[in-house]
């Protein structure tokens, strides 16, 4: 099994390639979403954020989603990573600390908080990565 791993494994990009790739997927998958169906993501609006969002939980998800896919294809083409890679991550993180303080307060948004957690932590090491010198070299 451990061969055949190793033998798959020598095929695939470099891993800050597969990290960047995968960060770029689900940052444009998302912000698609939020175009195609904002009012799905909107219920993650609380009662006490909504009044401090400058527009509708409806907008905000659009502008969100917009601000995504452009992210998200920056990220898959490689191009202006350090920014679009700190901004997933800057993002991801803030999100993390709304959704624990919900899921103290609420308990809601548990599992949602769950899953955020990795992908900010897959977002922070592709800022890493794309800081390190030379980390553009051989990366795909």
């Amino acid at each position: 099994m451990r061969r055949t791993a190793e033998t798959a494994a020598t095929r695939l990009p470099p891993a800050p390639t597969l990290a960047r790739w995968g960060l770029g997927t689900m940052v444009l998958t998302a912000g698609v979403h939020k175009l195609l169906d904002p009012g799905a993501w909107t219920v993650y609006v609380v009662d006490w954020l909504a009044p401090l969002l400058v527009v509708s939980p409806t907008d905000f998800m659009l502008i969100n989603g917009y601000l995504e896919v452009a992210f998200g294809v920056a990220l898959l083409f490689d191009r202006y990573t350090e920014f679009a890679s700190f901004v997933a991550a800057a993002s991801l993180s803030a999100t993390c600390v709304y959704l624990a303080i919900v899921w103290a307060t609420v308990g809601a948004f548990g599992d949602v908080l769950a899953r955020d957690l990795g992908l900010a932590g897959l977002a922070w090491a592709v800022v890493r990565e794309s800081l390190t010198p030379d980390a553009s070299e051989g990366t795909g």
